[in-house]
């Protein structure tokens, strides 16, 4: 099932579009009650190695539905938007964490002064134009702190007002990014991959090492 662009919208993903829909609605994808966003948030939370991050970054927040989520698990959580207006409802949604900062950012053109424990980027690379999502690629390296996580998740169905597709995403962030992959989740509906820059192995990984 792919997800429509409201009659009258510009088709292909910009900041004017994601404020046109985010002015219309204050919920433009059912982040706070369909079953697939809140399916996702918990194989999102599952998927993080470490249990707690010191400063994690989250873009493309939207209206704060992982917003909340990931603040339980950084002690410092910066989240951002390219809408005005989903910025705002971020900020309604996190009023009362302390720990969370809401940007008016668009990305990649905006990340942290400081190198990132965790990157999220959930349901956003494919929304970038071509130039964008190359520099996305080649910068997020640099914004990792040692040891950090860079965690992908997409919806998989054709989406109308894309520049990708979330498969294509990932099988280029895959080849392209010099990171250590570290986990991934793929059913019919979405895909999660989760890098690391370096840093200890897994429990697992040393285990075996120990054992060899």
């Amino acid at each position: 099932m792919s997800r429509a662009v409201p009659e009258g919208r510009p088709a292909i993903a910009s900041p004017a579009h994601f404020e046109a829909l985010h002015s219309a609605s204050a919920d433009p994808w059912g982040v706070h009650r369909r079953w697939y966003e809140r399916r996702k948030r918990a194989l999102l939370l599952s998927a993080l190695p470490r249990e707690h991050y010191g400063f994690a970054f989250e873009p493309g927040c939207s209206v704060g539905g992982n917003t909340v989520a990931l603040a339980a698990r950084c002690s410092r959580l910066v989240a951002a938007d390219a809408s005005a207006a989903a910025a705002m409802r971020a900020s309604e949604a996190v009023a009362g964490l302390p720990q969370v900062r809401v940007e008016h950012w668009r990305f990649p053109d905006c990340w942290p002064s400081e190198a990132c424990d965790l990157v999220v980027v959930a349901e956003l690379a494919y929304y970038l134009g071509d130039a964008d999502f190359a520099r996305f690629l080649a910068q997020v390296p640099a914004q990792l702190a040692p040891g950090g996580h860079l965690l992908l998740c997409h919806w998989r169905a054709p989406i109308a007002d894309a520049f990708r597709s979330g498969d294509s995403v990932h099988e280029a962030a895959l080849a392209g990014l010099p990171l250590a992959h570290v986990g991934a989740w793929l059913d019919d509906d979405m895909r999660v991959d989760v890098w690391q820059n370096g840093g200890a192995p897994s429990v697992a990984a040393t285990m075996r090492d120990g054992l060899a």
